[in-house]
C-alpha cells in the first residue's frame, strides 16, 4: 500500500505542472489565433475600403482622361460616370494662370475657382471646405478631386523619423513580445488563486484510491468539489468500516464454527475407528464404520481448508517470510505422497533440470508445502481409476520461479478451466453424493500465490490430463 500511495504521491507531484503547462499553452495559442485574426481583418478592411482604386490613383487616371479642344478642356464620359457614382467633385487648374479652366456640374460653392502656389500645397496634403482632396497631373495642368467630408481622413504632416521606420520591424516585435508578456502575467496573475486551490483538490481525489481519510478546506472557488470530495470520502471510510466489520465477523464465526465441529468430529472419528476394528462386528458394519472414518476425515479436511482459505482471505493467516529452497521444499512433498501410494496407483514423477539444485525465494515455506500438496491431492481426488503426476519447478530467466504440477488424468473441459482461472470463488461438486468433491483446494493456492505476489494459471497438461502452474517472484 506504501508503494502505491507514494507512485500516486509522484504522479500528482507532475499533475499540476501539466495543467500550468495547459494553461499557458492554450493562452499562447489563443493569443497567436486572435492576432492572426486580427491582421486577417486587417488586410479586409484595407482591401474593401477603396473597391475602386486608391483616390490618388483616381485623380491620375482623370488627369489623363482630360483632353483639350478648341472649346476647352473635356472630360471623358466613362470618368465622368465614374466620379458621380462616388459623388466626386474635380476642377483642372492651368499650370500657367492657376485659374479653373474645368470643373465637373457638382462642384460645390464654397470651392474656389482660382489656386495659387500656396493652396495647390494645401490642398494636395489637406482638405477643402472640409472636403478631403487629392491631385493628378495633367499634361498642362493640375486636376483636383473632391471626396465627399466622410469618406477619407488625410494624414496632414505626413513625416517621419528615418530611424523610426528603419527600425519598425524591430519595435513591432518588441512590442509585440511585451504585449504577450503583460497578458501573460495579467493570466496567471487572475488564475494563481484558481491553481493553488486545484492542488488540494487533486491530492484528495488521489487519496480517495488509497482509502486515507480526506478532509479538504471547504474555500474558495473550487468549494464546492472539495465538499463532495469530503463527503466521498466519509461514505467510502463509512462502507470500509462496515465491510471491515463484516469480513471480521465471518471470519471468526469461520473460525468459531470450525473450532467446535473439531471436538464431536473427533469423537466421532475415534468411535468409529475402535468400530472399524471391532471383531465382535460383521464385516458389513465394520466396512460402514471405515466409510464414517473416511468421511469424517474428508469433514476434518474441508474445515481445515475452509478455515484456512478465510484467513487467506481476510490477510489473518500470518506468513513466516525466510529465504526457502523451493526445490528441496516441493521435493520434501513428493516424496511424502511417494511414500503413501503404497498400492502405485498414482506415481509421481520429478521432472525437474538434474542440473537446477537451488532457487531461493523469500517465501513462508510451510504454505509453499501446502500449495504444492493441495495440487498433487487435486490430481488424486479427480482421478479415481489412477494417474501419472508431474511435478517439476522451473527458474524463468533469473526472475521469477515456477512450480508445474500436471497429470495425465481425466482432465477438463475449456469452459470448466476457464472458470477455474478466471473465478474468484468456486465449488465442484460430483452428483456422487458420498463422493463430493470441493475446489477449495485450487482457491488456496490461487490464496497462498497472491500472498507471495504470484500468480496461478491452469491449463490442460501435455500429458493429457490438467495442469496447474505457480509463478512466484525470485
Amino acid at each position: 500500500d506504501w508503494d502505491i500511495s507514494s507512485s500516486w504521491g509522484t504522479n500528482n507531484m507532475k499533475s499540476v505542472p501539466k495543467l500550468i503547462k495547459r494553461f499557458v499553452g492554450i493562452l499562447m495559442l489563443s493569443s497567436l489565433v486572435i492576432l492572426f485574426m486580427n491582421f486577417i481583418i486587417i488586410a479586409i478592411i484595407a482591401a474593401t475600403q477603396a473597391p475602386n482604386g486608391s483616390p490618388w490613383t483616381m485623380a491620375e487616371q482623370a488627369a489623363e482622361s482630360m483632353v483639350k479642344s478648341e472649346q476647352g478642356y473635356k472630360m471623358s464620359d466613362e470618368m465622368i460616370e465614374e466620379l458621380n457614382a462616388q459623388n466626386v467633385w474635380a476642377v483642372y487648374i492651368d499650370n500657367a494662370t492657376g485659374e479653373c479652366v474645368w470643373h465637373s456640374d457638382n462642384l460645390p460653392d464654397t470651392v474656389p475657382l482660382k489656386y495659387t502656389a500656396s493652396d495647390i500645397a494645401n490642398t494636395t496634403r489637406g482638405y477643402i471646405d472640409g472636403y478631403p482632396t487629392f491631385t493628378g497631373e495633367g499634361e498642362d495642368g493640375l486636376i483636383i478631386l473632391g471626396y465627399p467630408k466622410d469618406s477619407f481622413w488625410k494624414h496632414m504632416w505626413p513625416s517621419w523619423d528615418y530611424q523610426f521606420i528603419a527600425n519598425l520591424p524591430k519595435t513591432v516585435l518588441i512590442v509585440l513580445a511585451i504585449n504577450i508578456f503583460i497578458v501573460f502575467l495579467i493570466y496567471m496573475a487572475a488564475n494563481t488563486k484558481l491553481l493553488k486551490s486545484i492542488k488540494p483538490i487533486t491530492d484528495g481525489i488521489q487519496a480517495l484510491h488509497t482509502g486515507q481519510p480526506v478532509v479538504l478546506k471547504e474555500t474558495g472557488v473550487l468549494s464546492e468539489i472539495a465538499a463532495n470530495i469530503n463527503q466521498t470520502s466519509e461514505v467510502l471510510q463509512s462502507q470500509n468500516y462496515q465491510l471491515k466489520k463484516k469480513e471480521t465477523a465471518r471470519a471468526n464465526w469461520i473460525a468459531g464454527v470450525s473450532h467446535d465441529i473439531r471436538t464431536p468430529l473427533s469423537m466421532v472419528m475415534g468411535y468409529a475407528s475402535q468400530l472399524e476394528s471391532s471383531s465382535q462386528l460383521s464385516e458389513e458394519e465394520r466396512q460402514k464404520a471405515a466409510a464414517i472414518v473416511k468421511q469424517s476425515q474428508r469433514m476434518k479436511n474441508l474445515i481445515n481448508d475452509l478455515n484456512l482459505a478465510s484467513k487467506l482471505e481476510y490477510n489473518m493467516q500470518p506468513t513466516h517470510i525466510e529465504q526457502v529452497n523451493v526445490i528441496s521444499a516441493v521435493r520434501q512433498v513428493v516424496v511424502d505422497f511417494i511414500n503413501l501410494d503404497i498400492s502405485g496407483k498414482y506415481p509421481v514423477e520429478w521432472l525437474t533440470d538434474s542440473d537446477l539444485n537451488t532457487v531461493i525465494i523469500n517465501a513462508d515455506k510451510d504454505l509453499i508445502k501446502r500449495a504444492v500438496s493441495n495440487l498433487i491431492q487435486n490430481s488424486i481426488n479427480h482421478n479415481e481409476s489412477g494417474c501419472t503426476i508431474y511435478v517439476a519447478v522451473k527458474e524463468e530467466h533469473g526472475k521469477a520461479c515456477k512450480i508445474v504440477v500436471s497429470d495425465n488424468g481425466v482432465g477438463a473441459t475449456d469452459e470448466q478451466i476457464d472458470k477455474l482461472n478466471n473465478s474468484p470463488h468456486y465449488m465442484v461438486c460430483d452428483e456422487n453424493t458420498s463422493e463430493q468433491r470441493h475446489g477449495l483446494g485450487l482457491l488456496i493456492v490461487k490464496q497462498i500465490a497472491a500472498a507471495h505476489k504470484g500468480t496461478v494459471e491452469i491449463r490442460h497438461s501435455e500429458y493429457g490430463g490438467l495442469e496447474v502452474e505457480i509463478c512466484l517472484p525470485l
